[in-house]
């Protein structure tokens, strides 16, 4: 039987005022059900996990909060905008902490490579570490500027669901070389193969391979140089859960630990839910946050669909990710040189990008982003005590022959400790909870297809328009957001996918269902 949230015995749909289900309460659906309330619906949320925030939700052990999913925040004015569109204050419900440096990365000859807030700093830094490419640097950042402008600003927060939307912006694209990978663009301009990796890595925290997602997303530089890195004090979950409150403010309501067996139709047109317990729910617009390959093939079964099994089976999608949690006992005084994100280098760039990708094989070496909240949060470790995150990339489940992680799971994990031990010495030993995510585990928990971490990888032929679009092509009052969708992966793009879809939902209506 499915558990209700406390004080919640059925979901209450109003019976004079237009009403919407919001599939999953990721950020994608929690955004959307606070703009969708904010119109005026009457909105049920539903998720299956026992807390919202999807992969940005967390879990507690012996006194550690881990925080599963995204870790910063680099563009605060889109939650700023998110809150004032709903009449709510940004500031007053959720605290953020400033970082700087906003991480460091580090090589395996020693050498460090700080990204700062301060220009002065920043520039500062490259002269020290590359001084041959500093010129290069700095036409690097101007040609994140453009595409800021273009791909963020631009067509990031519009509709991309008709072939016109798409044709309108061929010039922009040409002109700005979209047809070029993040890695060639960076490559353009720098010449260290260590300045084009520290330049050209960030795809990889949405999904992609730098040698091959468009160019257009080395606008994330530009995101980092203008609004800086953020901390949500409490993690990401207090972010969801402040997004929750406000749903709960407008009137909406948040069922938990239920499951969405299927989107019920009426003549084509969504009209509801069906839960997996029995329970129907009646909308007027049914809005999904699940990964829209979830979406086409598990809630809308036999259905006649653009996004076919077969077509999202031949999509690219975005690699796996192999994640350990752990807290340790009496450390928060040591690893002083070790800060809040530090991003270690492993022997291989492109030949490990070519394991995961292309060759999808499990590499003996990784590269590791180590998370270390503690240090800016003390809240999220008992007194004295530390809690790391340690994500290696590694390949997705879409292969003839996937990785059995109940076999590689410990194997896998032993590599990572080594590779750790360089960094934080002696970790392994004070290491009193933890917890491990796999590309198996994605798969089940999310619901990911292919235990994807971000769902389709973002490609010049998966994105915008060529992504599913966030409004059904097949099936009417039926609407997409998150990951999977435009304008993509990301928490400033997932919360903007609701941006977007608040221009394609009507006003609502008295006389709802």
């Amino acid at each position: 039987m499915t558990r209700l949230e406390p004080n919640l015995k059925i979901p209450v749909i109003s019976p004079t005022r237009s009403s919407a289900v919001v599939i999953g309460a990721g950020l994608g659906g929690l955004s959307a059900a606070m703009r969708l309330g904010s119109k005026g619906y009457s909105v049920t949320v539903i998720d299956r996990l026992d807390r919202v925030g999807g992969r940005g939700s967390s879990v507690t052990k012996n006194g550690f909060r881990f925080d599963l999913g995204p870790t910063i925040l680099t563009v605060p004015q889109v939650f700023e905008k998110l809150w004032k569109d709903c009449g709510k204050d940004f500031a007053g419900d959720v605290e953020l902490v400033p970082l700087d440096p906003f991480y460091e990365i580090r090589w395996q000859d020693g050498s460090r490579f700080q990204v700062r807030s301060s220009e002065e700093e920043m520039l500062a830094e490259v002269t020290r570490n590359f001084p041959k490419d500093l010129k290069g640097y700095c036409k690097f950042l101007e040609d994140c500027e453009k595409r800021y402008v273009f791909g963020f600003e631009g067509l990031g927060r519009r509709p991309m669901n008709k072939i016109w939307d798409l044709l309108k912006e061929i010039p922009g694209f040409i002109r700005l070389r979209a047809d070029r990978s993040v890695y060639s663009h960076v490559s353009t301009r720098v010449k260290d193969p260590k300045f084009r990796m520290a330049l050209s890595f960030h795809p990889l925290f949405i999904g992609g391979d730098p040698r091959n997602v468009t160019s257009m997303y080395i606008l994330v530089s530009h995101l980092e140089k203008a609004f800086g890195v953020h901390y949500v004090k409490g993690g990401v979950q207090a972010l969801a859960d402040a997004m929750a409150n406000v749903v709960k403010e407008q009137g909406g309501q948040v069922l938990l630990n239920s499951n969405v067996e299927n989107i019920t139709l009426n003549k084509q047109k969504a009209d509801g839910v069906m839960l997996e317990n029995g329970l129907k729910l009646n909308a007027d617009i049914v809005v999904s946050n699940s990964d829209p390959g979830w979406t086409y093939n598990k809630l809308l079964p036999n259905q006649k669909k653009r996004w076919t099994e077969k077509k999202l089976k031949k999509s690219r999608w975005s690699m796996g990710l192999f994640v350990w949690y752990f807290g340790t006992k009496n450390t928060r005084e040591k690893w002083q040189d070790v800060g809040h994100h530090t991003i270690m280098n492993g022997p291989r760039y492109r030949g490990l990008l070519a394991d995961i990708f292309d060759r999808q094989f499990l590499a003996d070496d990784m590269s590791i982003y180590l998370h270390r909240p503690s240090v800016t949060d003390p809240s999220v470790a008992p007194k004295g005590d530390d809690c790391f995150y340690a994500l290696s990339p590694v390949p997705n489940l879409k292969t003839s022959n996937p990785i059995d992680w109940s076999k590689e799971l410990e194997g896998y994990k032993n590599k990572m400790r080594m590779v750790l031990e360089e960094t934080i010495p002696g970790f392994s030993d004070a290491i009193i909870a933890e917890h491990i995510l796999t590309p198996k585990d994605f798969e089940e928990r999310y619901l990911s297809p292919y235990g994807c971490g971000f769902s389709l990888e973002p490609r010049i032929f998966q994105s915008a328009w060529f992504r599913p679009h966030n409004v059904s092509e097949d099936i009417e009052n039926l609407y997409l957001v998150g990951a999977g969708t435009h304008p993509g992966a990301g928490i400033p793009s997932v919360v903007t996918s609701s941006e977007v879809l608040s221009q394609l939902v009507s006003d609502p209506v008295t006389g709802g269902t």
